[in-house]
């Protein structure tokens, strides 16, 4: 199937879902559907690095500096990550006096409906000053960028600088100590001594919301801005179910015992590296309900009443130390799979 997808891109010019062309006596758009298409698609372009550089050629490219995402704002709307078309880019660093090669280091992120082959740069090896006015927009950090990006973009930016910065950080063989080289669409890197392949990785994480029927557990690190408040989170250790880990981290940083959970959702977290946070709900029974924290690991966790998180839900902004010294609570934004984890609990509540 692979050798008929390339065969089939070379006549589509790396474009298959613009046209018309037939596929064993078919329409190509009535094989399967569109996301088939899509992910079929950057399967051949993982495999074949010619596909591939065809591809970047034409492209549309999400920009970062060390890691910093570009971006630009968009009104009253936040802002955005724009993505800029192969031939921008290379405008732009011919008016900087380098080479357009930089483009062969970016790394292949998606593939959108209008077609368009996506790609993240980082453009490290540049002053920043010069690349602002130019793209008219601004590198922020990522934590930064978390808070203002339209809740639409913060997938791609997540997965973008979450690759980039896996290929920064894993250029030598953890057997041979020789550097590794990666295929063009940055899917992976090869020993060429010892033929070891390596393949991006994310750390599992689970994120519970604890109940014991009327009130919700919230937990803070000394890490944490001042007065957010957000649910159990611990990584899952070798050879652990999801259900062992939640069992386990409950237990060691509040030592509670939780009766039963369920599975509710998960996300892409890339902070401080790249995690799949599963998002659990877990409940206790209220008469073992008497937390004993762990400072090792928290600062301090507390039972909140659907009242109290109503109101920290309502603050639309961080809220900032009061005169009196009183600090407001509040929880991820909604951006965050915490809070979905939160309202989630909120709307049982109210039923």
């Amino acid at each position: 199937m692979a050798l008929v997808w390339r065969k089939l891109l070379s006549t589509l010019n790396t474009q298959p879902l613009n046209s018309s062309l037939f596929l064993y006596g078919h329409p190509l758009v009535r094989c399967c559907s569109s996301y088939v298409s899509q992910m079929r698609y950057l399967t051949v372009l993982k495999e074949d690095d010619d596909a591939c550089s065809k591809a970047q050629a034409s492209g549309k490219f999400l920009l970062f500096h060390n890691l910093a995402p570009l971006l630009q704002k968009e009104g009253h709307e936040g802002y955005s990550a724009p993505l800029f078309a192969a031939a921008d880019v290379k405008g732009i660093l011919g008016k900087l006096g380098q080479s357009d090669n930089i483009l062969e280091t970016s790394v292949l992120i998606g593939y959108s409906q209008d077609s368009e082959t996506q790609f993240a740069l980082d453009l490290g090896i540049l002053e920043m000053n010069d690349l602002d006015h130019h793209f008219c927009g601004t590198f922020v950090e990522l934590r930064k960028a978390f808070f203002l990006l339209r809740r639409q973009d913060i997938p791609l930016v997540f997965r973008s600088q979450a690759l980039l910065r896996w290929h920064q950080t894993h250029q030598y063989c953890s057997q041979s100590g020789k550097p590794t080289e990666r295929n063009r669409a940055g899917s992976q890197r090869i020993c060429k001594s010892n033929g070891n392949i390596y393949y991006p990785q994310m750390a599992p994480v689970v994120i519970s919301l604890v109940s014991d029927g009327t009130r919700c557990l919230l937990a803070r690190q000394k890490s944490f801005p001042k007065g957010l408040y957000s649910a159990l989170a611990g990584f899952c250790d070798i050879g652990e179910t999801v259900e062992e880990t939640v069992r386990r981290e409950v237990a060691e940083e509040v030592g509670l015992e939780i009766e039963s959970l369920w599975y509710t959702g998960s996300q892409h977290w890339p902070f401080p590296n790249s995690s799949l946070m599963i998002a659990c709900h877990a409940s206790v029974s209220a008469e073992k309900s008497q937390i004993t924290i762990n400072d090792q690991e928290l600062e301090d966790a507390r039972w909140f009443t659907a009242d109290e998180i109503k109101r920290a839900l309502e603050r639309k902004k961080l809220p900032r130390e009061q005169e009196a010294g009183v600090i407001p609570i509040w929880v991820p934004p909604r951006t965050a799979i915490a809070n979905q984890l939160i309202q989630e609990w909120i709307n049982k509540q109210s039923k």
